[in-house]
């Protein structure tokens, strides 16, 4: 092997274990912001939970905050792709349908499998933008990027001409009706299952968004 070659296998080696460790940051960062709080995990606490240094913590995955919105942001997509969901395919597909019941019943399932994984981590966001300043402009953050979410998809509903009301009225309600703490709501707590939940929601938006 040439030392060309050793080199390359090493600078792969150590991004993919650097990969690892941020994952393992990560995902035991999420499990204390939903069991104790954002206020109450601290970063020694994130530190012993994934098996690593208080210094590995800030310099694979940042502060506190920037570690909620790394696992926020995972949460939505799925994966720690560098790909927003906007420019993934099952967006694009979405946006391209021609069939407005079908869109909204598309979304429906696009919205609840995100708030399967979300809806715990934003709760905690939420209770933790109350009295923290990094918090609230994370939640305003991911509020409004849900805002243009629901923007997009009113706007192809009425490029379709199949808006029953105001474009204004309708993102408004398509807004409302994707916060995740329905899901968290309805499922979390009232003990609806997942589809149950989808299946509401896909009737909701077709009820509330088109004509006739």
């Amino acid at each position: 092997m040439s030392e060309a070659v050793k080199r390359t296998y090493s600078s792969q080696l150590r991004s993919a274990q650097a990969r690892e460790t941020r994952r393992a940051i990560v995902a035991a960062a999420s499990r204390l912001f939903v069991e104790s709080g954002y206020g109450a995990t601290t970063t020694e606490a994130i530190a012993e939970a994934a098996g690593v240094s208080r210094k590995t913590v800030f310099t694979a995955a940042g502060g506190k905050a920037d570690i909620l919105r790394l696992a926020i942001e995972w949460a939505v997509a799925g994966d720690d792709e560098p790909t927003a969901l906007v420019d993934r395919d099952v967006v694009r597909r979405l946006l391209a349908e021609a069939d407005p019941v079908a869109l909204l019943r598309g979304w429906a399932a696009v919205i609840a499998d995100i708030d399967a994984r979300t809806a715990r981590l934003l709760t905690a966001l939420e209770a933790a933008a109350a009295s923290d300043a990094d918090a609230r402009e994370l939640a305003d953050r991911f509020e409004r990027q849900r805002l243009a979410g629901a923007r997009r998809v009113v706007d192809r509903l009425s490029a379709l001409g199949a808006l029953g009301l105001s474009r204004r009225d309708a993102v408004d309600l398509a807004w409302l009706s994707t916060d995740p703490v329905l899901y968290h709501r309805l499922v979390h707590t009232r003990g609806w299952s997942a589809r149950r939940f989808e299946k509401w929601l896909a009737e909701t938006l077709c009820r509330q968004l088109l004509g006739g």
